[in-house]
């Protein structure tokens, strides 16, 4: 017992303590929910004697289910088995492979990821833009809606186009047994929603829920959730409704806001101690949030004592404010600072370009987390077609991928025709090529090309066949028997290309290492479970988008793009709530200092353009150069201030309105009412 609550807090406790019923526990940013979930966890499981397997643990990171994990099972010793501690989405590929059967399909499908999901859209419709099919799609799965659904309520012709290719994307998946990411909690809900009993069973396997980042949970999960509370209601979430940043992707911040109301004698906790950054980057995240009108309210409280004031960096443009980054990181580089400690975060990925020259000029390597991942490269994306149709012949997806790689001869009508044959009798298109005669495949292709289609065929039988017997010898017998180097020999980034194949090799044959017991397909699937955020590991200056660096922490952190127009983001869409939030987060990142950037203009959409200072700035209390708390009272009758619409005008009335402060301005003879926020002093 004593090494479980020697490190928490008395509010920390208390949260841990309370097994029983609906608990929310609300934790301010670096407020040790982490230290919390796994106390609790180990505490169910080491003081009441609850199984482990009685207890399910659902994240949204597997960087944060990783490291978990790892905190939890160091202090949990009496457990035979460990307890469930995954993403919503492992959940839901772990639950389907149990029970997709339930569905009259087979428990060897392939997740495909985003890229995948794109390339079958294209195919369908490639009038449509694809991203915006892609997006409807993941709507229309996430509000549970059919094909059938979706067409009924579409009254654009443009829409019905889209009801239409869901329809056909998701024949083409039934068919080639496959399913995408929404499918891991859709199919998870409908199991569960159309099987009471089943419901029932795992319900009460699952005596003790816990979710973490609760805020970014959307309708679907809630659904999902309910339908796992059938039996009980010991669901305990922890989440910070100031963090709910991922409005845009379906995330509802009502789930936190509402909790009590969705689940009847909820116990709320909340964590305000904030044990990751000094006083000066708490005292100005405090301000700028206080702003905010949705919200349960709290207030972090600086653990770590004073340090450096929050510095603001002004610039004349983008390659002036690159520059001054570079010089500065440069000196913290030289002081001794870990490279892997700095991190420069920015609202608009397109941000990023400028920074990316002024750190290529200063020598300063860095990485780019959220550009082109490892798994998205085209040889790793061959060599996992690769594995896909030795686990799976009838992944016709895959199969049409490296058909063709390297080279056999066969141009894209070939393989078209060899299609369209299989499809017709019903059948894949390695099924078809197996068992179709050499006169029949020499009528869709050169003579000399179907003795290689049926050498590659009986090639991905045998390699197969060894998979199943020796899975660390797998690689050297797929790279023997295939020969993947050879696709791109002669090209110019040949050496690039094999050092990442190398690295995939290398990264296949730990993983067997490390789950000696595990199959092909549970490699397949974890890879494409990853997200932005597996990308932040090694020594290197990281720079990504402020959503991508929720639930990380650096000792030193850069925000760039402090401006009206790139955050917060203004216009149509845009939600002021959500934009401070990001804000809020992108703060909170910084351990020891903390520096915000704007430029007086950028070079964005073709065009240069002159940028006004964020109004964050204002509502943060900053001014150039000190923190001075200068809330919306400073300003009074008589006041020269400026709006980014309006122009220049003079302050002639001053009115509170809820926790702002409403100005009467005089723009050149006409009066308007505007919140002082939204305006800067002259």
């Amino acid at each position: 017992m004593e090494k479980i609550f020697k490190n928490l807090n008395e509010s920390q406790t208390n949260a841990v303590k309370q097994t029983e019923g609906p608990v929310l526990i609300l934790a301010g940013a670096g407020s040790g929910k982490t230290t919390t979930i796994i106390s609790r966890l180990a505490y169910l499981i080491e003081e009441l004697g609850i199984p482990a397997s009685n207890t399910l643990t659902l994240t949204f990171t597997n960087k944060a289910a990783k490291e978990m994990k790892e905190r939890s099972l160091n202090m949990i010793s009496t457990s035979a088995y460990p307890p469930l501690l995954c993403t919503f989405h492992k959940f839901g590929l772990l639950f389907l492979k149990f029970n997709i059967h339930l569905l009259k399909r087979a428990n060897n499908f392939v997740v495909i990821d985003t890229d995948d999901k794109k390339r079958i859209i294209k195919k369908i419709n490639s009038e449509l833009p694809t991203p915006l099919i892609a997006s409807e799609i993941s709507r229309y799965k996430n509000s549970l809606m059919s094909p059938d659904d979706a067409y009924k309520q579409a009254e654009l012709f443009n829409y019905k186009q889209i009801a239409e290719v869901y329809r056909e994307y998701e024949n083409y998946l039934h068919e080639n047994n496959l399913v995408d990411f929404d499918d891991l909690i859709a199919l998870t809900f409908k199991l569960l929603n159309e099987n009471p009993e089943l419901a029932e069973i795992t319900s009460k396997k699952y005596q003790y829920i816990m979710i973490d980042e609760y805020q970014d949970t959307n309708e679907l999960q809630l659904k999902l959730l309910e339908k796992l509370c059938t039996t009980h209601t010991n669901l305990c979430v922890v989440g910070d409704d100031d963090q709910s940043i991922y409005g845009w992707r379906g995330a509802h911040i009502r789930n936190i806001m509402e909790f009590d109301q969705d689940f009847e004698g909820t116990k709320v906790f909340k964590l305000e101690e904030n044990y990751r950054s000094r006083s000066p980057i708490l005292k100005v995240a405090n301000a700028l949030i206080e702003h905010n009108r949705s919200r349960l309210g709290k207030k972090l409280i600086p653990t770590r004592g004073s340090g450096d004031d929050v510095t603001i960096l002004n610039s004349n443009d983008e390659n002036e404010e690159a520059r001054k980054i570079a010089i500065k990181i440069n000196k913290l580089l030289d002081s001794g600072v870990g490279a892997n400690n700095i991190a420069i975060l920015y609202r608009v990925n397109v941000l990023s370009r400028s920074i990316e020259e002024g750190l290529n000029r200063a020598s300063i390597a860095y990485k780019l987390v959220g550009g082109l991942r490892f798994y998205d490269r085209a040889e790793i994306k061959d060599l996992i077609s690769y594995i896909r149709v030795i686990t799976n012949f009838h992944d016709d997806f895959s199969f049409k991928r490296i058909v063709n790689k390297p080279k056999r001869g066969l141009g894209k009508a070939s393989v078209e025709k060899v299609e369209l044959a299989a499809h017709n009798q019903g059948k894949s298109i390695f099924e078809y090529i197996k068992s179709a005669s050499i006169a029949d495949l020499e009528a869709l292709v050169r003579k000399k090309n179907t003795g290689t289609l049926k050498k590659f065929i009986k090639d991905i039988q045998e390699v197969s066949t060894i998979s199943r017997e020796a899975t660390y010898n797998f690689i050297d017998v797929l790279e023997e028997t295939f020969h993947l180097k050879d696709i791109y020999k002669g090209m110019q980034d040949e050496s690039e290309r094999v050092q990442n194949m190398d690295e995939f090799y290398g990264l296949f044959r730990d993983f067997v290492k490390n789950s000696p017991e595990a199959s092909l397909d549970e490699f397949l699937n974890e890879l494409t479970l990853q997200s932005e955020q597996d990308q932040v590991e090694g020594e290197s200056i990281y720079m990504m988008s402020i959503h991508a660096s929720k639930g990380l922490e650096f000792e030193h952190v850069f925000i760039i793009g402090l401006e009206e127009g790139f955050l917060p983001l203004v216009g149509d869409g845009s939600d002021l709530e959500e934009e401070r939030r990001l804000g809020y987060v992108s703060f909170t990142r910084a351990k020891d200092t903390l520096t915000l950037s704007h430029a007086g203009s950028r070079f964005y959409k073709g065009r240069r353009s002159d940028l006004q200072k964020s109004r964050f700035f204002n509502e943060a209390g900053l001014c150039e150069g000190s923190l001075i708390v200068e809330k919306n009272t400073a300003f009074k009758k008589g006041d020269l201030v400026r709006h980014k619409i309006f122009g220049t005008g003079r302050v002639v009335g001053i009115s509170k309105s809820g926790r702002e402060f409403k100005l009467n301005i005089n723009f050149a003879g006409t009066k308007r009412d505007i919140l002082a926020s939204f305006v800067e002093k002259l």
